[in-house]
């Protein structure tokens, strides 16, 4: 099944959106999230500002976990939904001197088949952030 899933995963339609640059040109020498591994749907490595993303390929029988970490003084807004429907909302505080981060664990189900997306309300510009999107078996 996990080799299903990879090359589900691998031919999913994934687009990031962002105010403050590239999703996927990091800009610092530290990373906020590591890769996620062979679990993971989406990661998006570094981003600043308000951004966001669609992808594709999420399974409706496994439990789905969304981590955000950012620094730069502020905090992120952080909402997820899943078919139109919204599936997660938090905070994340994201202090000036050390990474913050927050997660939330959808059981299996929450999150259905298919297409999702994610939006990051950042409180300033110069909040840079970072998020996995995982389905662990």
């Amino acid at each position: 099944m996990a080799r299903i899933r990879t090359v589900l995963t691998s031919a999913a339609t994934l687009l990031v959106w962002g105010a403050g640059g590239g999703a996927f040109a990091a800009t610092s020498d530290d990373v906020l999230l590591p890769h996620p591994g062979p679990e993971g749907l989406v990661w998006v490595q570094e981003q600043w500002g308000d951004g966001g993303l669609v992808s594709a390929g999420a399974w409706d029988s496994l439990p789905t976990v969304l981590t955000v970490a950012c620094d730069g003084g502020g905090s992120v807004d952080v909402t997820m939904d899943s078919q139109q429907t919204r599936v997660a909302a938090f905070a994340v505080d994201c202090p000036a001197d050390a990474p913050g981060r927050g997660s939330v664990t959808l059981p299996a189900g929450v999150v259905r088949a298919g297409s999702f997306s994610i939006g990051v309300d950042a409180s300033s510009r110069s909040v840079r952030w970072a998020l996995t999107v995982t389905q662990p078996e």
